[in-house]
């Protein structure tokens, strides 16, 4: 579990995964450092925002996968553990 802490990384930086887990565990990623791995078959774009915010946006990240924030549990298995995860909310 302690690796898949590392990767969420932009949730942090945007303060959205303060009540999922404690900020000393995480790795944090600029949005150029993610900006310059795009399309890069090491990283997997996870857009972790709540429903109505994520369907009413017309903001969205292409080749982003969409999960629900309160159900980490049920995602997290599904996603390599040998890729970089970044999660963003904004």
């Amino acid at each position: 579990m302690s690796k898949w802490l590392l990767f969420m990384m932009i949730l942090l930086t945007m303060g959205c995964a303060e009540k999922i887990i404690p900020q000393s565990d995480v790795t944090r990623m600029t949005k150029e450092d993610v900006r310059n791995r795009l399309g890069s078959p090491d990283l997997v774009l996870i857009d972790v925002r709540y429903g109505n915010d994520w369907t009413e946006s017309n903001q969205k990240i292409t080749g982003a996968v969409r999960e629900d924030p309160q159900a980490v549990e049920k995602w997290t298995e599904k996603h390599p553990k040998d890729k970089t995860l970044v999660l963003y909310c904004a």
